[in-house]
């Protein structure tokens, strides 16, 4: 049974807080307008400047940042921002499948089109705050598309675990459902890195593991809609 993904992303986790760069008012006006009616959801401080907007919000969850400010592409101050530990949703109207792939490789927890509505960013939101996927339909068009070669081979057992962590599920819940120990299902996982690392395309976080997972065709973004019904039973934990 299909779920309503905002439901689905407040399930997990407390109140959070949220910080938006972008160079134009509207655009803040509309989606600090979206957020707040989300009870869970503050905007902690907005602007056109990535600094001080943090500065005003030093603490803040999430950060949804424009990737064109003041006429200029700002992949390099979202790699800064994401080196620097933040959670980084960018919100972009540059929506070409290169551009996407390189904001997560950049390090963006998530790719949001400004076209794709309150309801996908809303959840966007949400899952980031939680360090749980979520992939709006542009991203994951850029995904399974994505022709880049260096595709590592997981085993089946290592696909099935992983597809069953990206439902927030949390890896002793996976390794019941798996009849297996914990640290076998900690084994798939690190060995699904290691084998992404081998081949340049490294993966630290949850979030960049399941975009490495389905740029290459391991998990379908339909997959993960599928099990979430199946998993809710299961508490999800980092």
């Amino acid at each position: 049974m299909d779920t309503d993904p905002v439901a689905t992303a407040m399930t997990a986790g407390g109140p959070v807080t949220v910080a938006i760069v972008d160079d134009h008012p509207v655009v803040i006006d509309g989606v600090r307008a979206w957020l707040a009616a989300e009870p869970r959801l503050t905007v902690l401080a907005t602007g056109d400047d990535p600094d001080e907007v943090l500065r005003a919000a030093p603490d803040a969850d999430v950060l949804l940042l424009d990737l064109r400010l003041h006429g200029r592409m700002v992949l390099d101050r979202l790699a800064d921002l994401c080196a620097a530990g933040r959670r980084v949703v960018v919100y972009s109207e540059h929506t070409e499948p290169e551009t996407m792939l390189a904001a997560l490789d950049a390090g963006a927890v998530a790719f949001l089109a400004k076209h794709e509505g309150r309801e996908h960013c809303v959840a966007t939101v949400l899952a980031a705050a939680s360090d749980r996927p979520y992939v709006p339909p542009s991203l994951a068009g850029a995904m399974v598309g994505d022709p880049r070669p260096d595709r590592p081979a997981l085993s089946d057992k290592e696909r099935e675990a992983l597809l069953l962590w990206f439902q927030s599920m949390s890896k002793r819940s996976v390794a019941r459902r798996m009849q297996i120990s914990e640290h076998t299902v900690k084994q798939y996982v690190d060995r699904a890195r290691i084998k992404y690392t081998r081949a340049g395309r490294p993966a630290a976080t949850k979030s960049a593991l399941l975009a490495r997972a389905i740029e290459d065709g391991l998990v379908r973004p339909e997959d993960i809609g599928n099990y979430r019904s199946y998993a809710a039973h299961d508490r999800p934990t980092p």
